[in-house]
This record gives structure tokens, C-alpha cells and sequence, in this order.
């Protein structure tokens, strides 16, 4: 019985070692600086906020899906989100041009990204591995609070950090 003992309290020794060097190298990710309000003409603010409907509705369908392994769903919603539910089904070639020009590089930017994620998620599901099915479902949920608070902080407040509120 003592071994055990010996043997439980060097783990957990080593345990607790471990803990507090990683919090000591934790360091805080400060949230973005820059607020930008995004300026759309009425169509295509509307389009856009049917898409983010719809990428809604598939973020909260995962939650129940992943939790099940139901792997078909994930991959369905999972390329539904990197294909984009409606925008590119719905855009003239001119709204896209104006869309583009609309958008900051930045907004352009973490919108590939996402999208490309959720083909990472897509392909995860088809593979069957859980593990990577959640660390995708936590990078596209990160990407939807990182854009909100960046683009939409009007819509958002909440997500505004507290020493940017003043700047409004």
C-alpha cells in the first residue's frame, strides 16, 4: 500500500507542478482594438443577415449532433457553412464586386478563415474523429464571437470589451 502512496503523492506532485508553470505562461489574449461598423447597402444587409440566420441555425444543430456522433449531419452542416448558405447562391456578379469592396480586408479575411474551418469540420465528421470535430466547432464559434465583436459590436454590446465601450 505505501508504494501506492509514495507513487500517488509523486503524481500528484508533479501534477500540480505542471498546472502552475502553465498558468505562469498563460498569457491573456487581448480582444481586438479596432471597432468597424459595417456599411451595406439595404440588399444586401438583408442577404447577409439571412446568411448569418442560417449559419446560426447550423452552429446550434452541431451541438446535439456532435454530441451523438451523428457524423452525417455534422458534415452536411459542416459544408453547408464553408459553401455559404446563401450568399453565393443568391448574389448577382455586381452585389459580389460591391459586397467585396464593402467589406474591410480584415471582415475578408476571418471570413475565408471561417469558412475554411468549416470544411475542416466537414472532413472531421467524415473521418469520424471527435476530437477534431470539437476543436473545428470551437474555432468557428471563436470566429463568430471574434467577427461580432470586431464588425458588429453595434448589434453585439455585450461582446464589446469594457475599455472600448467608452470610445462609442
Amino acid at each position: 500500500m505505501k508504494p501506492y502512496l509514495n507513487l500517488t503523492i509523486i503524481l500528484l506532485s508533479v501534477f500540480i507542478t505542471a498546472c502552475s508553470s502553465l498558468h505562469q505562461t498563460h498569457k491573456k489574449i487581448e480582444p481586438s482594438a479596432r471597432i468597424t461598423h459595417l456599411q451595406l447597402d439595404a440588399e444586401i444587409h438583408q442577404l447577409l443577415q439571412l446568411e448569418m440566420q442560417s449559419i446560426q441555425t447550423g452552429m446550434m444543430s452541431l451541438v446535439p449532433a456532435i454530441a451523438s456522433g451523428d457524423w452525417d449531419k455534422i458534415a452536411e452542416t459542416g459544408k453547408n457553412i464553408e459553401e455559404s448558405y446563401l450568399l453565393k447562391q443568391q448574389l448577382t456578379t455586381a452585389q459580389r464586386h460591391v459586397l467585396h469592396k464593402s467589406f474591410p480586408a480584415e471582415f475578408i479575411k476571418q471570413d475565408l478563415t471561417f469558412h475554411r474551418s468549416a470544411g475542416m469540420l466537414a472532413h472531421a465528421a467524415e473521418m469520424k474523429n471527435a476530437e477534431i470535430v470539437n476543436f473545428y466547432f470551437y474555432k468557428l464559434n471563436t470566429a463568430c464571437v471574434e467577427c461580432h465583436t470586431e464588425f458588429a459590436a453595434k448589434k453585439f454590446p455585450m461582446l464589446v470589451p469594457e475599455q472600448n465601450k467608452s470610445h462609442h
